[in-house]
């Protein structure tokens, strides 16, 4: 049955009932709600900075640092005889460069002395009082697996025999890698002067790479042991055999 015009006019006037206002509570939980999503955006943010924007930075300064480097070691000896590197190193001074080829040919990193927050987002840290590269003792470093460039992403690649050298303004210093462990941080024997010996003298020069393991996590850390391959003045370029990888390997 269809309403007359004017029962529908009649309709259209009649008060509807007030909308009822929601209560403190719920108007409390609505603005916790956008909080959290807010929150939320932000943690997204944050994380995407970590994992990305800082990988972008790192490696766009680290490159830089590594150009620098490269320009100081063409003032070297013509012979490449000398001195592998200085005795002492200034705290956060880039002096070294680490080439994997197992990370792939365009792998490099500079190497800093320190292992502070702040170093380590600028590349490789040395530890503090171990050997030099090259020399008798342990030449440890640290390195990032995830942000800030990431050096030692993929150390859990790296197999025995394959090659770690280290550039210096003089050498390029040969290790090959012997074997890897995973423990935890308090384990700092690993870095000792003969590694997971401490008080033990060294006889010969070893190299240790660590850097956290699993990935995102600091539970545990991941531990690599090179030896000393052979030296080669830095004049005479890095022979090709050395920087391939065995194919299958």
């Amino acid at each position: 049955m269809s309403l007359t015009r004017a029962e529908r006019r009649a309709l259209a006037q009649v008060p509807r009932p007030p909308r009822e206002r929601p209560g403190l509570g719920s108007r409390i939980v609505g603005v916790v709600g956008e909080l959290l999503i807010t929150l939320g955006v932000l943690v997204l943010l944050f994380v995407g900075w970590q994992l990305w924007w800082t990988d972008v930075t790192a490696d766009r300064a680290q490159a830089q640092t590594i150009q620098s480097l490269e320009r100081q070691f063409g003032h070297a000896p013509a012979d490449g005889q000398g001195t592998v590197t200085p005795a002492a190193v200034p705290f956060g001074k880039a002096f070294a460069i680490v080439r994997i080829p197992r990370f792939g040919s365009a792998y490099a990193r500079p190497v800093l002395e320190g292992t502070d927050h702040d170093i380590l987002s600028e590349g490789i840290g040395h530890y503090e009082g171990t050997a030099m590269p090259g020399k008798v003792g342990n030449f440890a470093v640290a390195g990032h697996r995830t942000t800030y460039g990431k050096p030692f992403s993929d150390i859990d690649k790296l197999r025995p025999g394959d090659v770690v050298i280290v550039e210096t303004r003089t050498t390029y210093v040969v290790y090959t890698v012997q074997r890897h462990v995973i423990v935890t941080p308090e384990h700092v024997e690993v870095v000792a002067p003969v590694p997971q010996e401490p008080g033990a003298t060294p006889t010969q020069a070893m190299m240790t790479m660590t850097a956290c393991h699993p990935r995102y996590s600091a539970a545990e850390r991941y531990v690599v042991f090179a030896s000393l391959l052979r030296t080669i003045p830095r004049a005479q370029g890095i022979p090709a055999s050395l920087l391939t990888v065995p194919k299958g390997a």
